[in-house]
């Protein structure tokens, strides 16, 4: 996931950019179907697995959507991928670790080539406390 956000954000060629979006949006298309079907990646318990990707969504409707030109969707728009991500970010400790103003400064300002202007939008910034629906995922797994 990190990787094909990366390949559509630094592309150099249009080809290049189409395969990365095309190949990022079927990789979210199959985390939101695997999801439906279990609470976390590999089943019920969260794993390493979980965390790397969670830090991949967690900047993804702040900064990739729109400064990686990855906007075919928002993760807001994946209904099990953003319960996903409001459950780990409500795991006791996580929310303190992320700062979504921290993140789009680092990105927004730090990459000159894709952003010369190194202005940092005010918006796109998703509310991670917001109740999430994880909970039916393990029920409906186990029954």
């Amino acid at each position: 996931m990190n990787n094909g956000v990366y390949r559509a954000g630094f592309a150099t060629t249009q080809q290049a950019y189409e395969d990365a979006f095309d190949q990022l949006f079927d990789a979210l298309d199959t985390l939101e179907a695997r999801l439906g079907r279990s609470r976390y990646l590999l089943g019920d318990r969260v794993t390493e697995a979980d965390w790397r990707l969670f830090t991949t969504l967690v900047r993804f409707d702040a900064v990739y959507h729109g400064h990686f030109k990855t906007n075919l969707h928002r993760i807001e728009d994946y209904p099990n991928l953003s319960n996903y991500v409001r459950d780990l970010y409500q795991v006791a400790g996580v929310a303190e670790t992320v700062s979504l103003w921290h993140i789009k400064q680092h990105y927004y300002v730090s990459q000159r080539t894709i952003n010369p202007t190194q202005i940092v939008p005010k918006g796109g910034e998703p509310d991670f406390a917001r109740a999430h629906d994880r909970d039916h995922v393990t029920l409906r797994a186990a029954g």
